[in-house]
């Protein structure tokens, strides 16, 4: 198989294996927090964000009880923003509710360098103060810049610095899989 950036690519999650891992993760965060008192999830846009709501519907069928759910844009958290774009799309963060004092759930597709969950982390720092952040990923990739680690990942998946990981999903690309591609250049890397 080829991508269109011209490297192989090969499929690593389908569809059904996507929803396990977010089903297996689902048990896991309401056995380590005990239910679903005082636990919220909110996940960075745009896939993060889109993970956290298939979680809470997975947690309330399990539990019986529903979980709040937001979704935070880290745009101008970000430390390479910059180097993203000359013109960056800022997208609303959405929480409805207090965060303070809650047990909340960082929701991120994909783990790398970790920029991207500390920019979540000084983003979540701003609305107030949670009694504590627990990070789920559907896929962490490894090559960690920062001490920063998943407590609930749905796969992990060991690759090279040049290689790219994509997440697609059926709401934003009409296709439901984890890609692993062969990156055309070592800067378009994720």
């Amino acid at each position: 198989m080829v991508s269109d950036t011209g490297g192989p690519k090969a499929k690593i999650m389908d569809a059904e294996a996507i929803r396990r891992a977010l089903i297996r993760i689902a048990h896991e965060i309401l056995e380590r927090n005990k239910g679903t008192g005082e636990l919220a999830l909110i996940g960075i846009r745009t896939r993060g964000a889109i993970l956290a709501q298939r979680l809470a519907k997975e947690i309330e069928a399990i539990d019986r009880h529903p979980v709040q759910v937001g979704s935070l844009d880290i745009t101008l958290y970000r430390d390479d923003l910059s180097r993203i774009a000359p013109n960056p799309v800022v997208h609303s963060t959405d929480i409805a509710f207090d965060i303070t004092d809650l047990r909340l759930i960082l929701v991120d597709d994909v783990l790398f360098t970790g920029r991207t969950i500390r920019a979540a982390l000084n983003a979540i720092n701003d609305l107030g103060r949670p009694q504590l952040i627990q990070l789920a990923v559907l896929i962490d990739r490894g090559h960690r810049e920062l001490p920063i680690r998943a407590d609930y990942v749905g796969k992990n998946l060991p690759t090279q610095l040049s290689e790219r990981v994509d997440v697609r999903l059926n709401e934003l690309d009409e296709v439901e899989e984890v890609v692993l591609e062969a990156a055309a250049n070592e800067g378009a890397s994720r």
